[in-house]
């Protein structure tokens, strides 16, 4: 697979055209590569500045929560209580206490870039691009709401510094809870600056900056204005991302702590107000915003979602690389509609159509009736993504395999097992090392991949061929194939490592590559704007 050099439908949600390219790099991946000197430095810091900054951050924190404690005893969570000078004088201890606590991490100077809007003019502050824990600095900064999961509050001193800038509670134990936080946010925001404004950082989950993916609506739902807020880290060495392939989040405090200084800009843009019709439509609302905010950054706009994010993290066999091209697929999968919801029995009758067909290359009209769809330019999009030669041609089993990818992404075998299926000779049941690069390739969505030394481990008779039960049974006894045999023989791939191999930060681990420790979101926002007849159109995200 290959991203092809002109797309023909490079467009929003909203059937406009897109201002820049959907980028080519895997926005849920972050890799961290170390020279010898950032090593040396990075080892010096770990034992002489960032014990220190650890212990005063925790000590800051510490301070906070008597201060956080007394001002939220006795509040209400349905109204407001007047601003009293006690309250308003906590307050300003508790914006000093946690400067110093970031002043302490590193983040000696911040930037700030034109002017918040009072909560009268904008309730809402749409913040992005989300992409670390770090990004609390404008909640500390502003101490504006944010929308927390309900469990956060019942942890130990977190939970009260978290009650007392008053965030909007989303359960997921709660089936109710989704559409009853939006009621919320419509409420606050519609209360005429009575309460806080209320930060939502719109892509719903964290990416590694290269771009703005698809904003939930849950922030644009009220139809009231809104201020942009973007958000950089212009730093040398980014120690600041947390994804959910990289490195893991006590890894990120430490190399962080670690790093002699670190830069934070914020910058806050013109108040925008929605038109009739985006107050009617929140996604076009949220479209809109997200293209302004994107041309501040100077970063691209895709469609890229929070599925995206879930195929890129899939604990599969086959871990997607950095560049993989099966994203860009996976978005035009769902955009032509084409992810069944039967996927299993989909599956086996486009593997046994395809295999009837014995390799023969379809043209973009043959490809449409293989699909039943009409030609159009988004599906000339994907074609193209098939089409490596660019001679109009594409093999269809090429289609299936990332098409099961997509569908069953931690099915690794069951893929392997559809693809043997489809390339295997009649009369032994066999591929050759060719044939196996071709579906190894496009399992990873890559253009071109070496497999000679995994071929030659699975092939112990030197035969030149091998058959799927050969392929499991050395699987089963090398569960780490792709680590051993794919990744090594072809070093640009960047794939991350399995969560199970993360340990401890060392030095010796310092190429950081590690996957995310867990499936939860990363961020403090959580999903909470996919709700019942909220959107018509939109899908909803497990």
């Amino acid at each position: 697979m290959r991203l092809p050099s002109n797309r023909q439908c490079a467009m929003e949600g909203d059937g406009k055209k897109m201002d820049q390219a959907p980028p080519v790099r895997n926005p849920f991946v972050h890799v961290l590569k170390f020279t010898p000197l950032e090593k040396a430095k990075i080892a010096l810091m770990t034992v002489t500045l960032f014990p220190i900054r650890l212990l005063i951050a925790a000590f800051m924190m510490l301070l906070a929560w008597p201060f956080a404690f007394i001002a939220s005893v006795g509040r209400s969570e349905t109204t407001v209580e007047p601003q009293c000078l006690w309250r308003r004088l906590v307050d300003i201890i508790l914006r000093i206490i946690m400067r110093v606590m970031w002043f302490a991490g590193g983040f000696h100077w911040m930037t700030v870039k034109g002017r918040r809007a009072l909560p009268t003019e904008a309730p809402i502050l749409t913040l992005a691009p989300h992409s670390s824990y770090f990004d609390a600095i404008p909640v500390t900064m502003t101490m504006s709401s944010i929308v927390m999961k309900a469990e956060s509050k019942d942890i130990p001193l977190w939970g009260t510094l978290i009650k007392y800038i008053r965030p909007v509670f989303v359960s997921r134990s709660d089936q109710d809870s989704r559409k009853k936080t939006v009621e919320e946010i419509k409420r606050r925001a519609r209360s005429g600056g009575e309460w806080p404004q209320i930060m939502i950082f719109p892509e719903g989950t964290c990416t590694n900056r290269s771009c703005l993916i698809t904003f939930k609506p849950g922030a644009f739902i009220p139809a009231v204005p809104v201020q942009p807020v973007v958000i950089r880290y212009p730093n040398k060495l980014d120690t600041i991302t947390w994804t959910w392939q990289g490195p893991g989040a006590f890894q990120i405090l430490w190399l962080t702590l670690c790093q002699l200084h670190n830069e934070f800009v914020i910058e806050f843009l013109p108040i925008y107000t929605p038109s009739e019709e985006e107050k009617k439509n929140p996604a076009l609302f949220a479209i809109n915003v997200r293209r302004i905010m994107a041309k501040a950054l100077g970063v691209p706009i895709t469609d890229y979602s929070f599925e995206d994010c879930q195929l890129a993290m899939a604990e599969g066999q086959l871990r997607l690389p950095v560049d993989t091209c099966l994203l860009e697929f996976a978005k035009l999968v769902r955009r032509l509609g084409l992810k069944p919801q039967n996927s299993e029995k989909v599956l086996q009758e486009y593997g046994n159509r395809a295999r009837k067909l014995e390799g023969q290359k379809l043209g973009l009209e043959d490809f449409a009736h293989f699909l039943d769809v009409p030609v159009s330019d988004m599906l000339r999009d994907m074609f193209g993504l098939f089409d490596e030669h660019e001679d109009n041609r594409m093999d269809i089993r090429e289609y299936v395999i990332a098409l099961s990818v997509v569908c069953r992404p931690a099915k690794t075998l069951e893929t392997m097992k559809l693809a043997f299926k489809m390339f295997e000779a009649e009369e032994d049941g066999a591929i050759t090392e060719s044939e196996l690069a071709v579906i190894l390739k496009t399992a990873l969505g890559v253009s071109h991949i070496s497999v000679s030394h995994l071929f030659t481990a699975i092939d112990v008779d030197d035969t030149g061929k091998i058959t799927f039960d050969k392929f499991r049974n050395f699987v089963e006894h090398h569960p780490d194939f792709a680590e051993d045999y794919l990744y090594t023989e072809n070093t640009d791939l960047h794939s991350a490592p399995y969560n199970d191999h993360q340990t401890q930060p060392s030095l010796s681990t310092l190429k950081v590559k590690g996957a995310a420790t867990s499936k939860t979101a990363n961020g403090i926002c959580p999903e909470f704007s996919d709700h019942d007849g909220a959107i018509d159109g939109l899908k909803k995200h497990n």
